[in-house]
């Protein structure tokens, strides 16, 4: 690891990988057989807020650089496959409205809404807050105190919809999510080796990581076929948020056996995922429904779909990437 360079952590490439194949597999509604298969979105969106606090932990420039950075970072790709999709008649445009929403706020996209609102709450908890295990608690609790409150006052809880991403209330989880990467951030070294004890612990982790899938999906079948249950929805973010913790613990735990893979062609399809990650995400929904309406059968839909967003992703991340560092903010 070169001198002045961040430490690269192989588990953060790995948890950022899993986040794109979850993600996707979440939109694959129409494509499999039942769509009981394409779920796990949200849980996708908490692992990518959570790495990306975990990577913006130490931010070194003043934010009135540091944002605009940030921005062009994520916007170049939007605005390139907003404009494609536009011109192709996937995404309409009429008026100047139409304009600004696809193209500035929110766009077409949910996740470049919430990223570039929590990045600015990020910055400053980074920036200007030791987040200690106590800090963190605190700011934490904080959170879901507010949050609780809304909750209680003004959220509908007649039917469950809590893991609406759409909705503002998916704000305080998935800040929620940049804090534990972030706190994680603070207490990692780059030498992740583990004693006797730790891998003691590391092989009763999955264990306890698959039984909190369990609970997690049960607990959204059983708010989904229990209407009067829904007062109770926000325990499903308790319970996710829960997984999250425990898979972040899962992979940084394995950062050791992630490492030996490097240079196989495992590690490199994982690389591959991890670095095209965004774009895989803006490429997607135009691309299954095109799929879905020329209705080709299982698996044959699922193959030419995964390699149409592959194909896309990897070009619009090329074209982006000239540009962005070509203009580099």
């Amino acid at each position: 690891m070169g001198s002045g360079k961040k430490p690269y952590f192989y588990f953060i490439t790995f948890l950022r990988a899993l986040a794109a194949i979850v993600i996707t597999n979440s939109h694959y509604v129409g494509i499999y057989p039942t769509d009981m298969i394409a779920n796990g979105g949200l849980l996708g969106d908490v692992m990518f807020f959570s790495v990306s606090g975990f990577c913006l932990a130490s931010p070194k420039l003043p934010f009135y650089k540091w944002y605009p950075k940030r921005l062009w970072r994520i916007y170049v790709a939007v605005w390139i496959i907003t404009s494609v999709y536009a011109l192709l008649g996937a995404y309409p445009i009429h008026s100047l409205s139409d304009a600004l929403i696809s193209f500035i706020l929110p766009t077409k996209y949910h996740f470049i809404a919430s990223i570039t609102l929590l990045y600015l709450p990020l910055y400053f908890v980074a920036k200007y807050i030791k987040l200690s295990t106590k800090t963190y608690i605190k700011i934490g609790l904080a959170l879901l105190a507010v949050q609780l409150l809304i909750y209680t006052i003004y959220y509908d809880t007649s039917y469950y919809h809590i893991d609406n991403v759409r909705e503002p209330m998916i704000e305080f989880l998935f800040f929620q999510a940049m804090l534990l990467g972030l706190s994680f951030r603070r207490r990692c070294s780059s030498n992740l080796s583990m004693t006797k004890q730790e891998r003691f612990t590391r092989v009763c982790l999955p264990f306890v990581l698959f039984g909190m899938l369990g609970v997690y999906f049960a607990s959204k079948l059983l708010f989904v076929k229990n209407p009067s249950l829904s007062n109770f929805q926000i325990l499903n973010q308790v319970i996710l948020f829960a997984l999250l913790f425990i898979l972040f613990i899962f992979a940084m735990k394995n950062e050791m056996s992630f490492r030996k893979l490097e240079g196989g062609i495992i590690w490199k399809i994982i690389t591959f995922l991890s670095d095209h990650t965004l774009e895989i995400y803006l490429v997607q929904s135009v691309i299954i429904g095109f799929i879905l309406n020329i209705k080709l059968a299982f698996p044959l839909n699922w193959i030419v779909t995964t390699t149409m967003i592959l194909v896309a992703a990897t070009i619009l991340r090329w074209i982006s990437q000239k540009i962005v560092n070509h203009v580099n903010l």
